[in-house]
Parts: structure tokens; sequence; C-alpha cells
């Protein structure tokens, strides 16, 4: 099982990290890949995938909550860091409107930005919608992401964002939200082909049921795991091997 989105080199994770990551190999989870945040999240992350090489996995990218006006100073340690070396995917990136519109017109140059050098260095994108997703999508297809392929993170859209991200190409990262009453996702995503689906937990948030309102941990991908296969009529191995499929398939090996 692949858990294709974890902040695991959050302060939350500090005291315990060998602990929650012991915990999440045991329970069935063999690959993390971690999505950068700012230039302060970059030496943790690094320092988690040298210990846990082919466990996990780094990416590169400017978070759009830690977009402002000093974005650009930002992006040159990105794109300092993707001329270094080969990342599994830049992310995580895209725009946010849900906490402040306060730079909006720099989230947009910030991911335009990422998005060329994504097509520069031949990697997916991992992108973050929140409130959002339109909006997204119509920048990407202004920039034009033509052989570009990725993930739209945190994925809680209606039946016809589901048709737009996968006429884009791209997969849908499915987590916690998947458990929530109110969630949604119940009424969308027994429509959608596990081929599409790649499974997340965003920890340390968003945790799934029973753990809703506590830290999340990528042990906790088999409830998310277990809900997809419930809601989709199938078995928890038929999603372990088509999600984890999808997942290498993205990002490689």
């Amino acid at each position: 099982m692949i858990d294709t989105h974890a902040h695991i080199y959050a302060q939350e994770f500090s005291s315990e990290c060998d602990n929650m990551l012991n915990r999440a190999f045991e329970s069935g989870v063999s690959r993390i890949y971690m999505p950068n945040i700012d230039q302060t999240s970059i030496e943790g992350m690094l320092a988690l995938e040298e210990h846990y090489p082919g466990q996990c996995i780094a990416m590169m990218g400017l978070h759009p909550c830690y977009v402002n006006a000093n974005f650009e100073q930002e992006l040159s340690v990105v794109e300092s860091w993707l001329s270094k070396r080969r990342f599994a995917a830049i992310g995580e990136i895209g725009l946010d409107y849900y906490w402040s519109t306060e730079f909006v017109a720099q989230q947009e140059e910030a991911l335009t930005i990422q998005v060329t050098w994504a097509k520069k260095y031949n990697l997916p994108i991992v992108i973050h919608c929140r409130n959002s997703f339109h909006e997204t999508v119509n920048l990407l297809q202004k920039i034009g992401i033509e052989g570009i392929k990725g993930i739209f993170h945190c994925f809680t859209g209606t039946p016809d964002d589901v048709q737009r991200a996968i006429e884009m190409g791209f997969l849908l990262g499915i987590g916690g939200v998947s458990t929530f009453k109110n969630g949604g996702l119940d009424k969308v995503l027994p429509g959608v082909d596990l081929r599409h689906i790649v499974l997340e937990t965003d920890s340390p948030y968003l945790a799934p049921v029973p753990h809703r309102g506590k830290r999340n941990e990528p042990s906790y991908l088999p409830l998310i795991a277990q809900r997809v296969a419930d809601l989709k009529q199938s078995s928890i191995k038929e999603v372990d091997r088509i999600t984890t499929d999808n997942a290498i398939r993205l990002f490689g090996v």
C-alpha cells in the first residue's frame, strides 16, 4: 500500500518519528511520498529520505499557503534543488482560497512557474486546490499541461470535477475525508473507476474515522483503503493492488 501524500517530517512527529514509521510499515504501507512545503521543511524531509531509502520519498515544491510577497525567494530555493537532483514530483503546488486570498496573484504566478519546471524536468505535479478546484483547472489549462501527469491531492469534488480531472489525465488523491459522515465522497466514489484513484493520508492532518480530530499518520492508510473498498463494493486487496499500481505508474519505482 502506498501513501502518496504525507508530511511525516512535520513537528507533530518529532518526538516519535521512527515509531510512527514502524507502525506504518507494519500496517502494510510500503512507501510514503512526502510533499514539500517551503524551504524550512526541506532539511527534515531529505533526512527522512536518507534514513529510509526507497520507503520515504521526497517531492519538491512551494505550497500555495506559503506563497507571500517574498515567494520568488522561496521559488529560487525550489529551483536550486530541482537542478541538483531528481525528485518524485513537483509538489505540493497549486491554489488555496480557503485560508486567505491576499496573495492570489502570487499563487497563480508560483503555480505557473512550477508547472514549467515540471515540463523541463519531466516530473508529475501534485496539486493542492482547496476551495479553488475550478480556478486551478482553468489556470492549468491556460498554462498548458500537455504531457504532464499528476494528482489532485485531497480530492473532494463532484462527479463533474472527477470527469474534468480524468480528462486532464490526473489521478484523484483520496484520504481521510472519504470516511467523514458529511464528506460527500460517498456519493462520488462509487462512480469512479479505481484506475483513477491513489490513496493518501495527508498526515498529520485529516485523520480518518475513528481517529478524526486527532493527529493523522500513515498507519491509518488501511482505514482509507477499506472505506474506498466499501464504497466500491470491492475488496481491500483489490483497492491496494490497483491504487499501488497507479502510484507506481505515476511516480516510477
